[in-house]
């Protein structure tokens, strides 16, 4: 049996371009996201590809489903070899302080919170099999601040963090984790923004590949910046 390769947020740009390319390497899959037309959709190009794939549809932001949904997944497709943290919200526009609480909640809890949640109840099966991956997908926008943007700003940060002090709790166990920091990438999410895209879903896909299952042990801890 291949080994499995947990995404979410596959339904669409970087989170599908991904999802084909581990299909494309074999690799069976667990999708994990908001149910979706899209979503299905990508399931169904990667089974095209002759691998297994599997929809776990439900909503990022609910702590209760999440756990459901890693318990199902462990019981029927066993411990993942890879965790591609990719699901992300951005609501653009308001100032800091016109921002309404529920909208700043909410991207946190997609972006920040759901990798946390799904990590935590991921870990325990991997840390037994003594070897795996987690890769955080952040941003560039990590590393500046964008007007409008605060809450997607501070959530790509706090990533950064919680990949770099996974990392540390991790060493020595067989099991890494590190982030990738794409810059603008020609998604339906960078359509809400002014900047151009400088790069492709497919292009960061590559690199999510690389560093999930090519690069060395040595990668633990890392923030790769990706600016295009």
């Amino acid at each position: 049996m291949s080994e499995l390769v947990v995404i979410t947020g596959a339904s669409r740009g970087i989170g599908r371009a991904t999802a084909r390319a581990f299909a494309a390497r074999g690799l069976r899959l667990a999708l994990l996201g908001r149910p979706s037309a899209r979503q299905e959709e990508t399931v169904a190009e990667c089974r095209s590809l002759g691998v297994e794939a599997y929809e776990y549809a439900f909503d990022l932001t609910s702590a209760d489903a999440l756990a459901q949904a890693a318990r199902d997944l462990l019981a029927k497709q066993g411990t993942p070899r890879v965790v591609i943290h990719n699901a992300g919200d951005l609501v653009r526009g308001p100032l800091v302080h016109e921002t309404p609480v529920d909208d700043w909640d909410r991207v946190l809890s997609v972006n920040l919170r759901a990798p946390f949640l799904l990590s935590r109840a991921l870990l325990p099966s991997m840390l037994a099999a003594g070897r795996g991956r987690i890769v955080h997908v952040s941003s560039i926008s990590a590393t500046l601040g964008s007007p409008g943007a605060a809450s997607y700003s501070a959530s790509k940060w706090g990533l950064i963090g919680l990949s770099k002090s996974l990392a540390d709790e991790l060493r020595g166990t067989g099991l890494q984790s590190l982030a990738i920091l794409p810059g603008s990438t020609d998604t339906d999410m960078l359509a809400q923004t002014p900047f151009p895209a400088k790069m492709s879903p497919e292009h960061v896909a590559r690199l999510l590949v690389f560093y999930a299952l090519e690069a060395p042990d040595a990668i633990q801890g890392s923030a790769v910046e990706m600016f295009g």
